[in-house]
């Protein structure tokens, strides 16, 4: 898997500012597996702290950021979208 440089960072960042709600904010997380250590990352948007799919390589760590940005821009936009979305309750989420 690979992704485009900052691609889905900056589709939520814009979709945050979109929205009026604060920027995303990226926590990088490793586990260390044997002799090495795998990378992954949460994004903070709207309050949900949402984790990546995939752990990573540490010379991949973008794809990480990127893989957890994609899933937080889908359910930002999925949540916006539905009848019963949380905007109708007073929240985004």
């Amino acid at each position: 898997m690979s992704y485009n440089t900052n691609q889905w960072q900056n589709k939520l960042a814009d979709a945050c500012q979109s929205y009026q709600m604060p920027l995303p904010v990226y926590h990088v997380v490793s586990d260390r597996r044997g002799g090495r250590t795998a990378w992954s990352c949460r994004v903070e948007v709207g309050g949900e702290l949402i984790q990546a799919r995939f752990w990573f390589d540490g010379k991949n760590l973008e794809n990480a950021k990127e893989d957890a940005a994609e899933l937080a821009l889908s359910r930002l936009l999925t949540s916006t979208r539905s009848p019963s979305s949380a905007t109708s309750r007073g929240s985004i989420w």
